[in-house]
């Protein structure tokens, strides 16, 4: 996987500029269009009252029908321009919001620095809902220049009839959107915070879900729920605030926008009823009047909208601007090399130093767990190169010289708990396909029994995170994934605590045979697994106390013979 473009926008504000950069064509055609559409519906009222005022002076049928010729050609031009310019409009938003979405998820998959408080359901909310609110913008501009077009037509036609009457809707409309603007401004503050706190909630609920079967064990499942609960409530408050706002900036809106059109037919009338205006510019000014809500109610929607899409744009600059944990070299590691780690120093880690040749299989004993949880986060790339002391060596190269790439493709780290998705068996094992080991790797694992269970075999269904798998099944096929994977170097964290005793021999020795002649290292207390191993390395105290095969070490170490025999 390539690492994220860090060239690209790192604020909302220029997030915004790109998607306006980059959709200048389409906004412009759908600009073209829309405008189009508005300029046909106001020029609705103004054909009527030509119409009206031209029939009663003249009483000609001729007149008559070619104004309903006129009014036949506005309607065409109104239906096809809006079908036309909002296709536009649409096509553009949606890929605008897919670009936007695999930006954010690319970022979201990529080792990001933790400073941001994000947690992966947060990263999941702004990947979609913050992605599509932010294309929103796309079709906000186009319908503002549009909306702005049939006032400005509006007022020029009110003001070719009498001065006073375009006056007035360019004024009103100023004094519309002055109020407004203040209101919008609540909203996106608002916003802002119900987006944060959605994401929380979903950060929570995903959370929950992964830890459900532990917190069904030790009976914890009906705390989490009031914890999720209380989430939950603070973004339904935050949603009844932001309703609130919205509500109350629409009934402003409408408010504002029927008091206008209220003024300019009284004003029109007026006019009329004093004889400075004719019966159809009487009509035209009525029908402008009625129709300039439509136009003045879009167009006052949207400082809404801008708000709320630089909302989202500022959220997703969060997950675009974090830099990576490690600022990833270009290098590539040798083919025949192995894995070293000289003299690290991290968390419970002191002084770490080992060595695991190209072509050898090494077990490390950890006699507590939070050791090996750091070394796994160290190899793992979990940890950036300078919030640790030493240096870590993968094919003869230091981490921090590798690019991610050519890191990951040579050195598989399986943590104990590896993720399962839905899908088959086989595209959990092989989820790209073209991998050579799936049979050898399910043979390895003692995955043989569960395809065997199956009448679709390694096309057996399995739901999200492994639902329908025990334990020892869902261990056993990460397990699998990592052998097919047949990587130069495998690092294994406690593979097989979760099967019983037979098996756990039999996958030692499967991991044993499958791996003879690759570099693998496994952090475990398993006999079976250390027993498998051409070295054991006993990590006490955050530093390599012991060496020794295993069956050596049972024999003059007792404190190892009491840690590991079971």
């Amino acid at each position: 996987m390539t690492t994220p473009d860090t060239r690209g926008p790192r604020t909302g504000s220029q997030i915004l500029r790109t998607a306006l950069r980059r959709n200048a064509g389409a906004m412009a055609s759908g600009t073209v269009l829309m405008g189009l559409y508005q300029a046909g519906e106001t020029a609705f009222p103004i054909a009527l009252g030509l119409i009206v005022e031209h029939t009663m002076r003249d009483r000609s049928l001729g007149a008559l029908g070619l104004s309903v010729a006129a009014l036949a050609v506005i309607i065409t031009t109104v239906s096809f321009s809006w079908r036309f310019g909002m296709r536009i409009l649409q096509k553009a938003n949606t890929t605008e919001a897919h670009r936007w979405r695999v930006r954010v998820a690319a970022c979201g998959l990529q080792p990001v620095a933790r400073d941001t408080g994000l947690k992966s359901g947060e990263v999941l909310t702004i990947a979609t809902e913050d992605a599509d609110q932010t294309a929103d913008i796309i079709e906000v501009v186009p319908l503002l220049v549009s909306s702005l077009v049939a006032v400005l037509i509006a007022a020029v036609a009110l003001g070719m009839a009498d001065i006073g009457l375009g006056v007035l809707v360019i004024v009103g409309t100023v004094a519309v959107l002055s109020v407004l603007s203040v209101l919008s401004r609540r909203i996106g503050s608002s916003t802002r915070e119900q987006q944060a706190r959605v994401a929380r909630a979903g950060a929570k609920v995903a959370d929950l879900i992964a830890g459900l079967r532990p917190l069904h064990g030790f009976g914890g499942n009906h705390a989490a729920f009031r914890s999720y609960r209380t989430v939950s409530t603070e973004a339904r408050d935050q949603a009844v605030t932001v309703a609130r706002a919205n509500g109350a900036y629409a009934g402003a809106a409408l408010a504002l926008n029927a008091l206008l059109a209220t003024a300019v037919t009284l004003l029109a009338g007026r006019l009329a009823f004093d004889g400075k205006i004719s019966t159809g510019e009487l009509v035209m000014a009525v029908g402008l009047a009625q129709f300039i809500m439509e136009p003045l109610k879009l167009f006052s929607e949207m400082p809404k909208h801008v708000m709320v899409a630089r909302a989202s744009a500022d959220r997703m600059a969060l997950v675009l601007a974090a830099p990576p944990v490690m600022a990833p070299g270009s290098g590539r590691p040798a083919a025949d090399g192995g894995l070293e780690v000289d003299s690290v120093r991290y968390g419970s880690l002191r002084e770490l130093k080992f060595q695991v040749a190209a072509g050898e299989f090494v077990a490390i004993a950890a006699y507590r767990q939070p050791a090996a949880a750091d070394l796994m986060a160290l190899l793992s790339g979990d940890v950036p190169p300078g919030a640790y002391e030493g240096v870590v060596r993968v094919g003869g190269r230091e981490t921090a010289d590798l690019s991610i790439g050519a890191l990951r493709a040579h050195m598989l780290v399986n943590p104990s708990n590896g993720e399962i998705f839905a899908g088959t068996l086989r595209t959990n094992i092989d989820p790209s396909g073209t991998g050579r080991m799936v049979e050898a790797a399910v043979e390895a694992s003692m995955l043989t029994d569960v395809v065997a269970l199956h009448r679709e075999g390694l096309d057996h269904s399995v739901r999200d995170r492994g639902a329908n798998l025990s334990g020892g099944q869902r261990q056993r096929l990460s397990l699998a994934r990592a052998l097919a994977a047949d990587a130069p170097v495998l690092v294994l964290h406690d593979p097989t605590t979760a099967v019983d005793a037979v098996t756990e021999q039999l996958i030692a020795r499967g991991i044993a045979g499958l791996r003879r002649g690759r570099t693998t290292l496994v952090i475990t207390s398993s006999p079976a697994l250390l027993d498998a191993a051409d070295r054991v390395l006993v990590l006490d105290g955050g530093v390599i106390t012991a060496e020794d095969t295993h069956r050596n070490l049972l024999g003059a170490d007792e404190h190892y013979r009491l840690t590991v025999a079971r």
